[in-house]
């Protein structure tokens, strides 16, 4: 039977069970997730066996659990949790179960901790641990993860079995009872004691146990046993103190040792003690004793040996206090934090706060402190400058703070509480003045207390006894970044900005390469007024500007006037503004003002500091109010602007009234104002202001005086002031204005004024209509239209002539205008189609055209003309046939068009067919070679073109034509040329004979026989080739040769006209003479002159053109017909043909053309070549 009473013993409720109950508990449990209710619970083994459940709201619906029979009985079980129970049983096991409503029963967990028996289970709550015993050992879970097993703990002695477990409500102390009548107590967790001075620290490791230890310079950990379980501990220098109540144990720390130095009571309870070098310093009761560790060793004076604070008639109680290398550091409940020298044995500093401080926290060397109020608000304290700065988003939990001990840091400190780390960072030096940020936040473990921070490395003391090692989250890049990608590098860059790290934060802008992570820190820098580092990181990133400006100002020494530049590099005006008004040189501020155009702020700032800028500066917001339209205002200060004695300045701001004067309405000032003003300009702007308002009158004075005469006349046209029109007129550049004013005079009737006007404005369509409809003067019509081709001016002209019966004159202007349908109609109609034919094939004219002018031609047999137009129209059979039908009056007009067709056809039926015309095939009369020439040469049928010269040359030649053979062979020559095709032999040797005759008479005319003698002699040698002049050549060439004294030469020609052939036919008044050189001959002759080979440098005569050595056939020279020589070659620049360079020259003196080419040419256009390679070449292959 279970029953249930009230506090007073009556009975509530009653319940019949099936078995011996035991074990009874009570138990809120949580019903529903949704709701926050609890119902009471009665649970009770039955039986040894079951688990049974009573719900006191619901007493008629009870619940029991029965388990497995191999589990054995139920020993015990525990309630924790929500709502969960573990139950351990005989035979080892334990089980986890649910009593959620729906749950019930339900196993989360089970194991067999024990093999052979279980005798109790313990949970304690604090710990989040459970504890069993059971075959001789007790084991300890952690309750969040039970298969984690946290120790075992081995009883051997215990033979007799194992019996109730318990703990403290704390977790610290956990105690177990034996069937042998014993009692174990275990300690569970140590209290976290600790301390630290600069990197050493000093921790609890068992309860009278304290480890020392220097983890950043790596020297061993040293044990110190102590005599009593110790209330606080701390360490110094050389030092470590334990104690408890009032008293203190001191030990000296040696290298591998630790001796004990003395135990010293103090007048009250110990709160905290300090140590450093040489002093301790105890907290008890509101007072702080300081005194010497080792007076005696020391041998001190005795007033600096120990003192007691605060003093006696100071009234306030020490709640906190540090020890420092220098200083004694205290806070009062009075809100005093006072810094005591203990080199000077005195008061140094003295920071009064509103409410009381509880906790200080100094860095290594003193000259910052971090101290906590009695609202939990923190604070940096800088004693040098007596300024405190609130440290922001501080939790109220904050138990402790550490300083940062790497001495690169300096700034950096943490605070901390029980779950996280907060790391703060106290800038000095930034361009906003000193302030702390919060840099970031780590979780911390459970039960982890920090004692030294060194690097972003925090050692932390845990309730084992141990230290344990975390990362600051706030310097995680001080992990390998080998591997680490851009998007992990750009917080970790946040991160070293934050901290200051400018050289870390290099490597990193170095491995992401990002334009934007180099403009981050680079900013950074001018934040912290890093100006150096700045601009090593502009010059990095290529911003030229900002370096050179960074080197200017890189050395001021004036602090704000510093930070007020790398502001207003930052862009922040107004706090550079603040800077500047607060530093040496508070003009900058207004220089910046101007600068950026804040007008506005740059006159109050004028007031003060420069009110000779004012009115400059008026001008210039003038514009600036001006340009936004505040008319009102910018006229108020181009007045302000008026200085009087800046000529340059004044007029600006007098143009500025002015136009704002017409914006304003007040027009006549502003007219006047801008008549008077010199500048042009500004009347034309005011002009277009006055315009723009429709006020014409005065718009059109101010532009005629600012000599503006297109605007003056435009404006004086939409006011209908003629006159005023007419006058301005010789001025006025713009067509339109003339067009508008030659309008007006043509509707007056006016016409000579109009057409003038006309003319000026261009529009040369109503000029013609003028001077035809209205003055009667067809032929200025007829002069324009042939000036400006006008199409619209020719159809007036057209019709004029049409209605005189001008055919003629008609047809061309209709051609003209493009109307060449109405002309041909004319043409047709009035007999006049040759002048439409001579018109139009000057013309763009269609091919349709073209084919009805050859069709009339046609119908009139009229073949030539037919043709003519057939060609043009590209109908070539149809020409060809047409030239061919041509009577014999026009043959030679006629061949020489057939030959154009059948060169642009290229067809090659055509071309045989008037192959065969002019060979005579049709009339057996063969037409004249040199058209079948012309007919190659229009096929670009070049081989067939140069036989064919070939032939015409040696007709010429034959008939004594010997310029015309030249030039026939010169130009076959030179297309051939031209065309990379080789030049026959036969033709390139005749060329050469004929251009030797022609130098003949160049030289006589000259003077220089003996030039004339040798090119005879090769024309006499070559005699037949000339068979209508041989004895007149033959005569020339004796008496030349005579002359240059070749008298060998002279005879044996002289001799060859003594043929009886030839003797007849001397001219009577050379013949005695040369039958007397025959009878008696003089032998004697001037021995040629030799020169060298240009191919091979062989010497041979000058006037020999094949070289015996190399067999080649050099090339001759134009001007003397001599060899060309490799060191004195130059070119005609027309024909391309070589000349030797000095006898070229010599004969430009006379002459003024090309003895080949016939072109003009002077002296001035030779140049000599100094290599002739490619012109031997040229040879050879020609």
């Amino acid at each position: 039977m279970i029953t249930v009473s009230n506090q007073e013993g009556d009975t509530i409720r009653q319940t019949q069970v099936r078995s011996e109950p035991s074990n009874m508990q009570f138990f809120l449990m949580k019903m529903d997730d949704r709701t926050s209710a609890a119902e009471s619970m009665i649970s009770v083994v039955l039986g040894k066996k079951t688990l049974f459940f009573l719900n006191l709201n619901e007493p008629d619906n009870p619940a029991d659990l029965e388990f497995q029979q191999d589990f054995g009985n139920i020993v015990c079980y525990n309630w924790y949790g929500d709502g969960r129970i573990m139950i351990g049983f005989s035979c080892g096991h334990f089980v986890v179960i649910s009593t959620h409503t729906g749950e019930l029963g339900q196993e989360i967990f089970q194991a067999r901790n024990h093999k052979d028996n279980l005798t109790s289970i313990a949970v304690s709550q604090t710990l989040n641990k459970v504890a069993t015993c059971g075959d001789n050992c007790i084991k300890i879970q952690d309750l969040v993860d039970l298969k984690d097993m946290y120790v075992i703990l081995n009883l051997d002695e215990e033979n007799k079995g194992l019996g109730t477990l318990s703990w403290t409500d704390d977790g610290q102390l956990l105690a177990l009872s034996t069937q042998r009548g014993s009692l174990h107590v275990f300690l569970t967790k140590l209290p976290i004691l600790g301390d630290a001075c600069s990197t050493r620290i000093a921790y609890l490791t068992s309860l009278l146990e304290v480890t020392v230890a220097n983890p950043v310079e790596g020297e061993l950990p040293i044990t110190v046993s102590v005599d009593v379980e110790p209330n606080f501990v701390a360490v110094g220098l050389y030092h470590l103190a334990v104690g408890m109540n009032n008293r203190a144990w001191f030990y000296v720390l040696g290298e591998n040792a630790v001796k004990k130095l003395k135990d010293m009571e103090y007048l009250g309870t110990v709160a905290s003690i300090c140590l450093h070098s040489d002093y301790a310093a105890a907290l008890f009761e509101g007072k702080v004793q300081l005194h010497l560790i080792e007076s005696e060793i020391l041998d001190a004076q005795e007033e600096r040996e120990t003192r007691l604070f605060p003093a006696v008639d100071d009234k306030c109680r020490i709640l906190c206090h540090a020890l420092t290398s220098d200083f004694l550091i205290y806070g009062t409940d009075t809100g005093v934090v006072q810094y005591f020298y203990i080199e000077d044995w005195q008061f140094v500093n003295d920071y009064r706060h509103p409410v009381s401080v509880k906790k200080i926290f100094p860095d290594p060397n003193g000259t910052r402190l971090v101290f906590i109020d009695e609202k939990s608000d923190g604070f940096v304290y800088c004693p040098v400058n007596d300024a405190t700065y609130e440290i922001p988003d501080f939790s109220p939990t904050i138990k402790g703070v550490l300083w940062e001990n790497w001495p690169m840091d300096k700034g950096v400190f943490i605070a901390y509480d029980d779950d996280k780390v907060y790391t703060y960072v106290f800038h000095k030096d930034t361009i906003q003045g000193a302030k702390v940020i919060l840099a970031g936040s780590t979780k911390v473990p459970f039960a982890h207390k920090p004692l030294l921070l060194y690097n972003g490395e925090l050692t932390c003391q845990t309730q084992s006894g141990k230290v344990n090692n975390i990362y600051l989250s706030t310097h995680g890049f001080l992990s390998n970044l080998k591997d680490t990608g851009p998007d992990e590098l750009r917080p970790m860059l946040a991160q070293n900005l934050m901290l200051k790290r400018f050289s870390d934060a290099w490597e990193m802008c170095r491995i992401l390469n990002d334009e934007a992570a180099w403009n981050e820190l680079a900013r950074a820098c001018l934040h912290h007024m890093e100006v150096e580092f700045a601009i090593r990181v502009y010059r990095r990133i290529g911003n030229v500007g900002i370096v050179m400006s960074l080197e200017q100002i890189k050395g001021i020494e004036d602090y704000n006037l510093l930070a007020g530049h790398l502001a207003m590099f930052t862009n922040d005006y107004n706090l550079a503004q603040d800077l500047y008004l607060a530093s040496s040189c508070p003009i900058a501020a207004l220089e910046m003002r101007r600068d950026l155009q804040h007008w506005d702020s740059a006159l109050q700032l004028a007031k003060h500091l420069a009110p000779d800028q004012i009115p400059f500066i008026s001008k210039e917001y003038a514009i600036q109010l001006e340009f936004a339209g505040d008319y009102v205002n910018a006229l108020a200060h181009y007045e302000k602007g008026i200085t009087g004695d800046n000529k340059e300045h004044d007029e600006a701001c007098l143009a500025g009234v002015a136009q704002m004067s017409i914006r304003m309405g007040d027009i006549r000032r502003g007219v006047n104002q801008a008549l008077k003003h010199p500048s042009r300009v500004l009347k034309r702007d005011c002009g277009a202001i006055l315009e723009n308002m429709k006020q014409f009158s005065e718009a059109a004075q101010l532009y005629e005086k600012g000599l503006y005469y297109d605007k003056a006349a435009s404006v004086y046209i939409r006011s209908k002031n003629w006159a005023k029109v007419g006058d301005l007129l010789p001025h006025v550049s713009s067509p339109k204005i003339h067009l508008q004013y030659a309008k007006a005079k043509e509707a007056d009737g006016r016409y000579k004024e109009a057409v003038v006007a006309y003319e000026n404005a261009k529009q040369w369509q109503s000029v013609i209509r003028i001077y035809l409809d209205h003055l009667n003067n067809p032929e200025k019509a007829v002069n324009i239209v042939r000036e400006t081709q006008s199409l619209d001016g020719a159809k007036m002209v057209a019709r004029f002539f049409l209605q005189l019966g001008d055919y003629g004159s008609a047809i061309q202007f209709l051609v003209m205008s493009k109307c060449n349908n109405e002309a041909f109609t004319l043409a047709q109609q009035h007999n006049k189609m040759e002048i439409y034919a001579d018109i139009i094939g000057s013309e763009d004219t269609t091919n349709e055209d073209y084919q009805s002018i050859a069709l009339y031609f046609e119908g009139e047999k009229r073949y030539l003309q037919a043709g003519k137009f057939f060609l043009l129209c590209g109908q070539y059979s149809r020409a060809l046939k047409h030239f061919l039908k041509c009577p014999s009056s026009e043959d030679n007009v006629a061949i020489e068009m057939a030959i154009e067709t059948v060169g642009q056809a290229k067809d090659e039926l055509l071309t045989n067919q008037l192959i065969d015309h002019l060979l005579g095939e049709n009339d057996g009369m063969p037409k004249d070679a040199k058209y079948l020439f012309r007919l190659y040469m229009a096929l670009k049928q070049y081989r067939e073109a140069a036989q064919t010269a070939i032939i015409i040359a040696r007709e010429e030649q034959s008939a004594g034509n010997y310029r015309n053979a030249h030039d026939v062979l010169f130009s076959m020559y030179a297309e051939l040329k031209s065309q990379k095709i080789k030049i026959p032999s036969e033709m390139a040797t005749n060329l050469m004979i004929l251009h030797s005759y022609i130098l003949v008479k160049i030289h006589v005319k000259n003077g220089d026989h003996m030039k004339g003698a040798r090119m005879l002699i090769r024309v006499a040698n070559n005699i037949s080739k000339f068979p209508s002049h041989i004895v007149p050549i033959l005569t020339s060439t004796v008496i030349e040769c005579h002359r240059a004294g070749l008298k060998n030469s002279a005879f044996s020609f002289a001799a060859m006209l003594m043929r009886p052939e030839y003797r007849s036919k001397i001219d009577a008044k050379y013949k005695k003479k040369i039958e007397g050189m025959v009878r008696r001959p003089d032998i004697s002759e001037i021995e040629e002159a030799t020169t060298p080979c240009p191919f091979c440098k062989f010497l041979l005569p000058e006037c020999e053109l094949l070289c015996p050595g190399c067999k080649n056939s050099i090339p001759y020279c134009i001007a003397t017909g001599r060899h060309m020589l490799k060191d004195d070659w130059t070119v005609c620049p027309h024909c391309d043909f070589p000349a030797l360079y000095s006898e070229l020259k010599i004969m430009l003196n006379t002459e003024s053309t090309c003895p080949m080419c016939s072109e003009r040419l002077n002296a001035a256009q030779l140049k000599k070549i100094s290599d002739c390679t490619q012109y031997l070449r040229t040879e050879e292959e020609l």
